[in-house]
């Protein structure tokens, strides 16, 4: 499958981010009535400013996770593409060397015993 362009590749992860924080605040909302919800005493008014207060506090706390996982992400993509880059050299070393080998007991084979 090709690749979309860079212009059309940036502007899908900018919509998918925007869906992401929308998601986000939506269940931040549903939670934030439910937790409110709970809380018989409040007046309408407090009700309402422990919703946008837990609304803040959960759209802060899914932000900070998705902070981690990308900075987790990169760590785990720069330990893998140095561990493939190892195992590279290490495959073109063994290759290098077993060709080495069979050039040598080639010529050691069709060497005249003089």
């Amino acid at each position: 499958m090709d690749e979309p362009p860079t212009a059309a590749g940036a502007l899908i992860r900018e919509l998918e981010g925007h869906l992401l924080i929308a998601a986000a605040r939506a269940e931040g909302h549903d939670e934030a009535v439910r937790f409110a919800g709970s809380l018989a005493w409040l007046t309408d008014s407090q009700r309402a400013e422990v919703e946008a207060r837990f609304e803040e506090a959960h759209l802060a706390l899914a932000r900070l996770s998705w902070e981690h996982t990308v900075r987790r992400a990169g760590e785990v993509r720069a330990e893998y593409e140095a561990r493939y880059r190892t195992l590279c050299r290490r495959w073109c070393a063994a290759a290098l060397v077993g060709a080495v080998l069979v050039l040598a007991a080639l010529a050691l084979t069709t060497v005249p015993g003089g």
